[in-house]
């Protein structure tokens, strides 16, 4: 399976995103990818008010992003902001293509290193898997990769490989902690993790961020053992990258943490 991963900087406006994705999606599809995954907020960039780009599943944005992935024959990950019912919004990954059509919302929000994510946003209530061409993908959004017990539950759901895309906050040891997150979670689930985050916006001239997280880059491929096989710098990119899911079935074998697991205590 070739898993694409596109590293950009989203800017405020949903419509010149989208004509980024839509070039993205071309290139990856021409590059052989069976996948395309775009970051955590690509509709919008956080930092913003996010009620007003909000739109629904069957909005015209998702519409759009179904029809690109129709069109080239890949399944899009892209992350995006839904109306929540409380009168916030959802974080929410669309995930469409290949014959599949769902959704995740963002289980764990940021409220941490001074940014309350969950001032605007609502929870998700679920855990997601997809299955792509007999493979089941789990996914999760950013801050989600400090939370080991998800990736468990998506391995133990059947996934061997998972996708996360982010929009990672900058600061003192932000980066190494990125790192060492992605290869731990590969490590506690014994999957590949395929992370694409928002790139930092100094390297295309963008201002600083304030609290808001708006992206650091180096988004990266990670196997079941912990290696990271592929990455990407700071600034945009397209990383593209071959998954073998048998290495997982080798990995679920050889370190079987999963089977190993005390569920009678922890």
């Amino acid at each position: 399976m070739r898993i694409a991963a596109s590293q950009l900087v989203s800017g405020v406006s949903p419509a010149d995103n989208l004509a980024v994705i839509a070039e993205q999606v071309t290139r990856a599809a021409a590059g052989g990818a069976d996948a395309v995954v775009f970051p955590e907020a690509a509709m919008a960039r956080f930092g913003i008010p996010l009620g007003p780009v909000a739109e629904p599943l069957d909005g015209p944005w998702a519409t759009r992003v179904r029809a690109l992935a129709d069109s080239a024959g890949v399944l899009v990950v892209a992350g995006m902001f839904t109306p929540a019912d409380d009168g916030r919004v959802r974080n929410t990954l669309l995930i469409t293509g290949r014959g599949v059509d769902t959704h995740y919302d963002k289980l764990h929000l940021y409220d941490a290193y001074g940014f309350a994510e969950s001032a605007t946003v609502a929870p998700g209530e679920r855990a997601v898997t997809a299955d792509l061409d007999g493979v089941t993908l789990g996914f999760a959004t950013c801050y989600d990769v400090r939370f080991p017990g998800l990736f468990t539950r998506l391995a133990e759901d059947g996934a061997r490989v998972i996708l996360v895309p982010a929009s990672w906050g900058a600061g003192p040891g932000k980066r190494e902690q990125w790192e060492v997150l992605v290869r731990a979670r590969a490590l506690d689930s014994t999957s590949w993790v395929v992370a694409a985050g928002q790139a930092d916006p100094a390297t295309v001239g963008e201002p600083p961020a304030t609290t808001a997280p708006t992206g650091i880059g180096h988004s990266m491929a990670v196997s079941p053992y912990g290696e990271v096989r592929a990455r990407l710098g700071a600034e945009p990119g397209l990383l593209v990258v071959d998954v073998d899911p048998a290495e997982t079935d080798h990995a679920r074998r050889t370190i079987p943490v999963l089977a190993n697991r005390r569920r009678d205590i922890a």
